[in-house]
């Protein structure tokens, strides 16, 4: 099989690492690079090898265990459903905290090899530290598994804990890994794409109250006054046209040349979804997938849009790390989570590199203190793009399909119980530069716990719920696998 250079390059280190008596192995490589099938050529070659006997793999997602289960099975051309026969399964990290001393006997009875895909989900140096899925690692697996295979994008953690299975330099207390593949190497050797940041933002924003009314120059000088809520930004309906209509023409634009290429719209909770999906029909005559944790089978909505020609899909929590979608090339980024590993993996949806004509990836937000400092240190990543982020001042009509209105003044209204955004007088447009600034019987399965949970400022809460607002419970039906020959 055909390997990127990085990919082969990594595989040796690890079976070298592994040959050495080394039992763990993290890899840090930028979102979109191609670690899941990477993961698979390695089990594949410890299998082949008689390294080991099983592979188990646990991802943060339903859908990216499918899709790890799958490409497991095209490099290997073994199951992975825990079957009879099968060599493995692949699982989501919600399933840790339900699986039964008949799955960790595996664990005593066979070499196994793990893959922790976004292992940083994960935390813990020790029990004591540990969050739920940490604890079972390090109880369960840590000294237990032959082979250990860590894979991140983003090799950190917003609340600072340590990240389970890994090790820590001194005194930088800088997370040590076993490799590397960033985003500038990987533009550089056509993995990944260039990222275009777009920060809109209106240089006149007005706050009436029964006393006076307060004028600001910018959402960061709005902000910084504690007055209005981000949240009222991201569901003020004509920031949102104007966002979406600058998206829409990009959008327009690529499909010029790549007919299949999709746009995405991260939101902020199911209300603000259905929002989003309301106006872009009325101003946009656009019908855009919705898909959120309260579907009934919304990986099958994403598995539906991966291989479509529909142009938009608005995401409640469901397309983050690892989701699969390589048509992606714009998103407009309408969520309240703040975190620079959310902000990570919603851009590393649009890097994926494909063999279409038109390779951008573009993406819009507001122009909010910390989503900047975060696109700046994107721009670090590539000191050789000049142009990874730009201003775009709201102007009074953004596009010929948006109703022509008034976009032109922001009131906050902070004299009603629920404060309307309105935009006014927002000058020019312009586009500037800044330089800085997821019909065999199983033996035994896995409790099920359903949770419905709206989404909260911490991404970090949310991924310990299920990834993805839903816990999902999987038959496990490794206890199969514990007969010799279903493993010969």
């Amino acid at each position: 099989m055909n390997l990127r250079q990085w990919q082969a390059e990594c595989i040796d280190l690890a079976l070298a690492q592994y040959g050495r008596g080394g039992s763990h192995f993290l890899v840090l490589a930028t979102p979109g690079a191609g670690k899941t099938l990477m993961a698979s050529e390695l089990a594949d070659q410890l299998l082949k090898n008689n390294l080991v006997d099983l592979v188990v793999c646990f991802s943060p997602s339903s859908i990216v265990a499918k899709d790890f289960s799958e490409s497991l099975h095209l490099r290997t051309q073994e199951r992975f459903d825990g079957l009879i026969g099968a060599k493995g399964r692949s699982l989501t990290y919600q399933n840790l905290q339900y699986l039964d001393t008949s799955f960790w006997h595996l664990f005593e009875r066979y070499r196994v090899f793990v893959i922790f895909d976004e292992i940083h989900h994960c935390a813990g140096s020790n029990i004591g530290n540990a969050n739920a899925w940490g604890e079972q690692i390090i109880l369960n697996i840590q000294d237990k598994a032959k082979f250990t295979l860590a894979l991140t994008g983003t090799p950190w953690r917003s609340d600072a804990a340590p990240i389970v299975l890994s090790n820590y330099m001194h005194p930088s207390n800088k997370i040590s890994c076993d490799y590397v593949y960033g985003l500038a190497e990987a533009i550089q050797d056509n993995v990944c794409r260039i990222p275009q940041i777009i920060a809109v933002d209106n240089n006149n924003i007005s706050v009436v109250d029964d006393d006076e009314t307060k004028t600001f120059t910018s959402f960061k000088c709005l902000l910084s006054q504690s007055i209005i809520p981000y949240q009222e930004i991201i569901e003020n309906e004509k920031v949102i046209k104007y966002v979406i209509s600058s998206a829409q023409k990009k959008l327009s634009s690529i499909r010029a040349k790549n007919s299949d290429a999709a746009g995405l719209i991260v939101a902020s909770s199911v209300e603000h979804a259905k929002q989003i999906s309301t106006l872009m029909k009325a101003c946009f005559n656009e019908e855009a997938v919705v898909v959120t944790y309260r579907e009934n089978d919304p990986m099958s909505i994403i598995q539906n849009f991966r291989h479509a020609k529909s142009k938009w899909i608005i995401s409640v929590g469901m397309i983050s790390e690892g989701t699969n979608i390589p048509r992606l090339q714009v998103c407009c980024h309408l969520t309240n989570i703040k975190t620079e590993m959310h902000f990570r993996q919603i851009l590393g949806r649009i890097l994926r590199m494909t063999t279409s004509t038109n390779q951008e990836a573009i993406l819009y937000m507001p122009a909010e203190p910390k989503l900047l400092e975060y696109a700046y240190r994107v721009k670090q990543d590539v000191p050789f793009e000049a142009d990874v982020v730009k201003f775009e001042k709201m102007k009074a009509v953004a596009q010929e399909d948006v109703e022509n209105k008034d976009l032109s003044a922001v009131i906050f209204d902070k004299k009603k119980p629920v404060r309307p955004l309105v935009v006014v007088d927002f000058g020019t447009s312009s586009l500037e530069s800044i330089g800085h600034v997821n019909e065999q019987p199983d033996l035994f399965s896995v409790d099920e716990s359903v949770e419905e949970h709206f989404l909260t400022s911490s991404y970090e809460r949310v991924v310990n719920i299920y990834g993805r607002f839903q816990q999902e419970a999987i038959a496990l039906g490794l206890s199969e696998l514990c007969s010799d020959n279903a493993v010969s």
